[in-house]
């Protein structure tokens, strides 16, 4: 009876193993969603809570929820199949056992208790090693799911080379800070419609240049672009003459500083923060510290080390605090091309007016300074606006030149804003 049996249990394995794989992977991928969501709904739980949206998202994501037990459900209800079915196996080979113990003893009558006995003992401990070979092996092709998409991930396009020694740029690059947009496009995927369209606009170095658009019109893509977080589906960005696309990204994105609308902060220290290279000594930490209107703060509330803890994310500072923390990096690192993507948006207005006088001060002269606005006021003494729309440059004028024309979209934009009279 094994030959036959273990014949069995091997059709029963493999007609199992098809569909437990298939439902394991419909789990695993059901599944991620669920954890997405959560962490994006923790996140912007203050704003949920004010706009009385939680019932929604509660919906949302019960539905998720219920999405993957819809894969769970049937996976559980086919380990109750094949249990029954091994159950059922083990039986058959018990009862071949007792079978050949009567026949037996009917036979030859030359058979005790004690021999039927070891044989149903050993009859059990076999159906018990059968029963976890099948599992174990359905466990692990179930199992390798999650390397199969550990190893999915892992065969996605990695991002270029970090460094090209061959098209490393001069010590002194940039000199100037200019950047030069040549018919530059772009798109998030490949099957994707281009998000930037054939964009060709000039910032002469130490210009202050703010951009806007309503949403959509590709004002955050450029700054991807900058970074070649993205790279190019046409066009080129040369920053003083040097074509972006041929050197390394550490050469490109060291000589590049932002100061995002969402602070990003570690945990650790808060040396460990605004100067994650440790580079910089002790002084020019305070001095970034006290431009940025930090320093008294960490004097006081802080310990007045530079070591003070920063939590995870930075939950225990003030959401004005952890932009100011992401300012007082950008401030340390004196580069020629500053990106500010609504830098200032959680700051109160006094200390908001206080960051923009030290941008447009003397720290920051000779520095090209992109501005992302979102709020119109606070590039309206920009050296020139880039209007943004649909992609593509629809206007790029000094703010001035722009207003005096009603029928351009930037003057439609602060009109609508209420900032025509002060303009």
């Amino acid at each position: 009876m094994f030959i036959p049996l273990g014949y069995i249990y091997r059709l029963v394995m493999q007609y199992y193993l098809a569909t437990s794989r298939e439902l394991k992977r419909l789990d695993a991928v059901s599944r991620s969603p669920i954890f997405s969501f959560f962490g994006e709904t923790l996140a912007g739980l203050q704003v949920i809570r004010g706009f009385s949206q939680t019932p929604r998202f509660i919906a949302n994501n019960e539905a998720r929820i219920d999405r993957n037990q819809q894969c769970y459900q049937p996976a559980m209800t086919i380990n109750r199949w094949l249990a029954v079915r091994l159950e059922f196996l083990g039986s058959c080979l018990m009862f071949s056992t007792a079978l050949a113990s009567v026949s037996a003893l009917l036979i030859s009558r030359n058979i005790d208790a004690g021999m039927v006995g070891l044989l149903m003992t050993y009859t059990i401990s076999v159906t018990g090693s059968l029963n976890w070979l099948v599992r174990s092996a359905s466990e692990v092709e179930q199992n390798i799911v999650s390397v199969e998409r550990v190893l999915g991930y892992a065969s996605l396009p990695s991002e270029a080379a970090a460094d090209v020694p061959d098209k490393q740029p001069p010590k002194t690059w940039p000199e100037h800070g200019s950047i030069e947009f040549d018919k530059f496009s772009m798109r998030y995927r490949p099957e994707l419609e281009l998000c930037l369209r054939e964009v060709s606009f000039t910032i002469n170095g130490g210009e202050r240049v703010g951009v806007v658009g309503r949403t959509g019109a590709g004002k955050s893509s450029l700054t991807l672009a900058l970074f070649r977080i993205l790279e190019a589906a046409g066009g080129k960005i040369s920053i003083d003459g040097v074509d972006i696309s041929a050197i390394g990204l550490h050469d490109l994105r060291s000589v590049v500083s932002i100061i995002p609308q969402d602070p990003q902060l570690f945990e650790g220290t808060l040396r460990q923060n605004i100067d994650p290279t440790n580079s910089a000594v002790d002084a020019d930490l305070w001095q970034a510290l006290s431009q940025a209107h930090l320093k008294d703060h960490v004097m006081n509330a802080m310990g007045g080390t530079l070591d003070a803890e920063i939590a995870e994310g930075g939950s225990n500072l003030s959401s004005g605090q952890r932009q100011l923390v992401c300012f007082a990096r950008a401030l340390l690192r004196k580069t020629k091309i500053l990106v500010l993507d609504e830098a200032t948006s959680s700051i109160d207005l006094e200390t908001d007016e206080a960051v923009q006088a030290i941008l447009r001060g003397s720290d920051f002269k000779g520095v090209t300074t992109i501005t992302i606005a979102h709020r119109l006021n606070t590039i309206m003494d920009s050296d020139r606006v880039l209007v943004m729309a649909d992609g593509k440059v629809a206007e790029y004028d000094t703010p001035e030149k722009l207003l005096e024309n009603e029928q351009s979209v930037f003057y439609g934009l602060v009109h609508e804003a209420g900032l025509g009279s002060k303009a």
